[in-house]
């Protein structure tokens, strides 16, 4: 293993000990420093950055929280692990905001040490990948096909999927927020059949549909007897998704007393079930969501910083369905087909359309599915019209509509106008390809290959 680590420490006996277990582990590209301001003078002249630095917290000469400032400052791509003998929640807050990726509590297990650093290499080996993506464009057919009911040729999308299948094989804590109707159940499930837990248990839970008594019961498990009501053996969340992926909607919603167990279970795996006294050991990958802004909810006291932060390993935001005009066509498309009669292809009226990109969809995917269902029902011929709407869009159409290049009023990119014009006359023929080609004069193969990479047959 050719990972670049440095461990910075002012005990000889510690750095002997993390010596021992890198280079159990395979990794031997290994500096071992114990003046913290001579490891700042290495990192900061060294070529290559380190993919890793552990650095105990408590030093001569300088705090370790503010060596981790200044390492970050001149080498923001090194990961940080700090180390400290004291294990307090204001500490390890400081740490994470400062911008380490995590820290452990000596004395520190070869199992806890080598578990950590993996993890801590694996985003830094993803956050390599992701630079080299970053300037360049993402095409839908390279975006892995677990992902393809999240129908999308938005650039915003299609880098979040990327970036969740760059996520996807790793243990990595995943945190997706959005609001709601984008499509964060989707992205959690695809993130799972592409996961090296694909064959487990996948568990969707709906954090606010539990009562906030019973989340140690539902999470935890209960023997018989553990409390009045409790009349068998019941195993909670954490052991039914044993080795899958627990994925916690609305996270924003656990109770505040709740978080601080969850917390403990992501860091160290471990639980009581409810009437027992022996701990359990799981192994899951964690994938929560949220439409609430949980900075919010840290600044009112309803979430602890730790626990955000340890949720937070991967961010992923899908933006709202106002964000990425060109997936309206898209998906009215799609949800035609889903709605239409299999001999009466439906499609949308030229106003209906301008109304529809004028539109700022609250509700977003979610919204828009629900109205083309609306207008599908009281379509009485194949094409859906203004009155075939609900009353709040058809109070719209006393507007002027816009041509379809011109349905944004942003710029739109020369492959934008493209797209949006063959959707247009492809739902205008009635989904005719052969007329379609012939209107737009171009080969029917032609057609059909660009039809496919906008996600439409």
């Amino acid at each position: 293993m050719n990972e670049k680590i440095i461990v910075i420490d002012d005990e000889q006996d510690f750095l002997d000990s993390m010596k021992r277990g890198f280079f159990t582990a395979g990794y031997r590209n290994l500096k071992l420093i114990v003046d913290p301001l001579e490891a700042l003078d290495i990192i900061t002249n060294e070529t290559l950055p380190f993919d890793l630095a552990m650095i105990d917290i408590t030093m001569p000469g300088i705090n370790g929280v503010d060596l981790l400032g200044k390492i970050k400052t001149v080498s923001p791509e090194t990961e940080c692990i700090m180390v400290t003998a004291v294990n307090e929640a204001k500490t390890a807050v400081n740490c994470l905001q400062a911008g380490a990726y995590d820290y452990l509590v000596k004395p520190i297990t070869r199992e806890d040490l080598l578990a950590t650093a993996k993890r801590a290499l694996e985003k830094r080996k993803l956050s390599k990948l992701l630079e080299v993506t970053k300037h360049t464009a993402i095409s839908r057919n390279s975006i892995h096909h677990a992902f393809d009911p999240i129908i999308t040729q938005s650039d915003s999308v299609l880098r979040v999927l990327k970036e969740a299948e760059l996520h996807a094989p790793s243990d990595i804590p995943i945190l997706i927020t959005g609001e709601s109707g984008t499509g964060k159940e989707l992205l959690a499930r695809g993130i799972h059949l592409i996961s090296n837990r694909s064959d487990n248990v996948y568990t969707p839970v709906n954090m606010a549909a539990i009562n906030a008594g019973l989340f140690d019961a539902e999470f935890l498990g209960h023997t018989k007897g553990a409390f009045t009501g409790s009349t068998r053996d019941r195993n909670g969340y954490l052991d039914q998704t044993h080795n899958g992926t627990l994925f916690m909607d609305e996270i924003g919603s656990t109770p505040i007393e709740f978080q601080s167990k969850l917390l403990r279970i992501l860091q160290e795996g471990e639980y009581l079930k409810l009437g027992t006294s022996q701990p359990k050991t799981v192994n899951i990958r964690y994938i929560s969501a949220t439409n609430m802004d949980l900075k919010v909810l840290m600044l009112q006291g309803k979430m602890r910083k730790d626990f955000f932060y340890r949720l937070k390993g991967a961010w992923l935001n899908l933006p709202p369905l106002r964000e990425r005009q060109k997936d309206i066509g898209l998906l009215s498309s799609h949800f035609l087909k889903e709605f239409s009669g299999s001999s009466n292809l439906l499609t949308l009226d030229d106003s209906v359309i301008s109304i529809l990109m004028e539109y700022q969809f609250p509700g977003n995917i979610r919204e828009l599915r629900t109205i083309i269902q609306f207008a599908s029902n009281l379509a009485q011929r194949s094409v859906i019209t203004v009155e075939c709407l609900p009353e709040h869009l058809r109070k719209l159409s006393t507007k002027k509509p816009k041509k379809l290049a011109d349905f944004s009023n942003t710029y739109q990119s020369l492959d934008s106008v493209i797209q949006n014009h063959i959707i247009y006359t492809y739902q205008k023929t009635a989904n005719n390809k052969s007329k379609t080609a012939k209107v737009l004069d171009i080969g029917i193969n032609t057609l059909r290959r660009k039809l496919k990479s906008y996600g439409v047959e």
